[in-house]
Formats: C-alpha cells, structure tokens, sequence
C-alpha cells in the first residue's frame, strides 16, 4: 500500500516495469542468445571450424614426421603385404603423427568419425584444439556452415608415402585430413611437412589452391605409383599410346598436388601431370582429402569407370581411380580399357 497522501499511477507503473524488463534484457541478451544458439546447434559441427581444426592437425603431424625423419628414429617395421605384395610399413613417425592428429580432431569433435590409415591405444586428453583460425581461411569462409555430426566422416592419413620416407625421398611426403559429409568429399588438407606449405580447400566456399593455366591431354603426362609402375605404365600406353609422358611418385597426396598450380616458391621440386591414374585398389585416407581438393576446383577424382567414390563406410576402394582438373574427365574416361582392379 502506498504512504498517505500519495497515489501510484498505473501507466507509472508499467512505464516502471518496462523499464526493468528492458534492463534485464539487455544485461542478459548475450547469455539468453548463446544459450538458444547453442539449443540450435547442438549435435552440429560448424566444418569451417573443423577445416581450420584440419589443417592445425595435419600441421603438427608433419612436425612428428619431419622431427622423426631428421632424428633417424624411424624404427620401420612391415604391416603385411597390399595385395600385389609390397610391403606396408610402419614407421615412429607415422605412429607419432597419427597421435597427434588423431587426439585434435577427436577431442574437438568428439562426437564426430574419424578414421585413421594407423591404430594406437594412445589416449591424449591433453591435445587441444588452439581455436586459431588461419588467415586465410577467415577471408575466405564464413561462419555458420554447420551439418549434422552423424554425417561426417573424417579421414586421417599422418604419414602418406611412408615407402619413400623410409629412403629419404621426402618431397613425396605428405600429411592428409579429409572431411566427408554423407560419403562426398568437403574438406581437403594436404601438407607437406618437409617444406611447410599447406594446400586446402571446402567444396563450393573456397581454397587457396588454383589449377594451372593450362594442360596437356594429346597425349597427357600421366602420373603413377611407384610402387606398380610396370602394370599402370603398359594400361596407360594402351589408352593414350606409347609416347604418352609417365611420372612414377610416391604419395597419392603428392600426385594430386602435381596436377595444380603450386606457389611458386614450391614449383622447384614438384612435378607437373595432367592426369593421375591408380590401376589397383586404394585406401580412402589416401585419396579423400585430393578427391575435395579436385573437387572444389572444378576437377573430378572417379573410378576407372567413372563412378563416384563414396568416402564413408569400408576405407578400401577397389575401382582404382583417374583424377584430373581443367581438362573435359568424361573425354579422358572413354580412351581408357576396360580394367577390373579386382581381378589384378
């Protein structure tokens, strides 16, 4: 009740409690609008985020290779045999790599598949994302693309080329992560640890990689496993003729860099192909991050019989593969025989 002799005016009063309200709001806005993005959001992942989570893990897996190579610490050991019987080795620096990059991206995103070419009980609780986004990534990315985290697949290669690190041919070597949403390529980071360059890419948002100017397909200079060259060279001779240019590298993440314009501070030791083809069967952590590379650019990375991959489930494909940029891939299909990988 009010003192004597005074009289509270309603519309005072509501005037008054608007007031309040509108105080309250104002202190409280940011936290109610964190909370109901969050509500939003929850159960999504927001893949610009988890690009720039990408390249820090490919980034500190190559430190453990390069450290792991420089210190002659490899300790190799054979895996097994692929299928046509070459060995598969394991070195510290692959099993290094792979605890870093693994630890990052699964304690970022738990809630997220990663799937890794190596397999260690190693848990590091302590590997945390640093939440930098690089530079050009911001100019390049917005915020806000989030998808659901039950249709992403990641896929981890810590050590690509592990025949060649082994010899100390390391230009081949490379660091891969690759984000699929619903089995398609998205994100692709391939690093390279031996001169620190970084190519990446997020399908229909951007990339700081280009294709080069112009290429070759009368006949195509073809790049190739080292590892099978004698079967992958008379197949492509019998597609494009004897004279056709054949590259043999290691690393599938190295052949998918040779076919785009690299900075020209890298162009020195790299090769320069047209196409890659890959005539036996392939793990997905080696082909999926090159895959969205090509894929953001405008390129095509498909089987031999020019079917799509699809990066979820099983990490083998066996249709082999053909990839290529800036040049007509249905054109390039055609003049290929017929091949079954699982009959070679």
């Amino acid at each position: 009740m009010a003192p004597m002799g005074i009289r509270l005016s309603p519309l005072g009063v509501a005037v008054f409690c608007l007031l309040g309200v509108g105080v309250i709001y104002h202190l409280y806005a940011g936290v109610i609008s964190s909370h109901l993005a969050a509500f939003r959001t929850r159960g999504k992942v927001d893949l610009r985020d988890l690009l720039a989570v990408s390249v820090e893990a490919a980034v500190l897996g190559g430190t453990e290779v390069k450290k792991v190579r420089e210190e002659n610490s490899l300790k190799e050991k054979s895996k097994g045999k692929t299928k046509e019987g070459a060995n598969e080795l394991l070195t510290m620096g692959d099993l290094q790599s792979h605890r870093k990059m693994f630890n990052l991206i699964s304690n970022a995103f738990p809630e997220v598949t990663v799937n890794s070419e190596e397999h260690d009980n190693t848990v590091d609780k302590a590997a945390a994302w640093s939440r930098d986004i690089p530079a050009d990534i911001q100019d390049k990315i917005e915020r806000g693309k989030y998808v659901p985290a039950e249709s992403i697949t990641v896929w981890i290669d810590p050590l690509d080329a592990t025949q060649e690190y082994t010899e100390n041919l390391v230009k081949y070597v490379t660091t891969m992560v690759c984000v699929a949403v619903d089995g398609k390529p998205v994100i692709g980071v391939i690093h390279q640890p031996f001169t620190g360059f970084t190519a990446w890419a997020f399908v229909g948002q951007g990339s700081n990689m280009r294709p080069r100017q112009s290429y070759t397909v009368s006949p195509p200079k073809v790049i190739v496993s080292r590892s099978h060259s004698g079967t992958v060279k008379s197949y492509v001779q019998e597609a494009f003729g004897n004279g056709t240019t054949i590259i043999e590298a290691g690393g599938a993440g190295y052949k998918v860099l040779s076919l785009l314009e690299m900075p020209s501070s890298e162009t020195g030791s790299m090769d320069q192909a047209d196409v890659y083809i890959h005539v036996t069967f392939i793990k997905k952590w080696d082909i999926c991050a090159g895959a969205a590379l090509l894929k953001a650019l405008g390129g095509h990375m498909t089987t031999l019989k020019g079917e799509d991959i699809d990066y979820s489930g099983t990490p083998v494909n066996k249709g082999g593969l053909v990839a290529s940029v800036g040049v007509d891939h249905k054109a390039l299909l055609e003049k290929l025989p017929n091949w079954d990988p699982e009959k070679h």
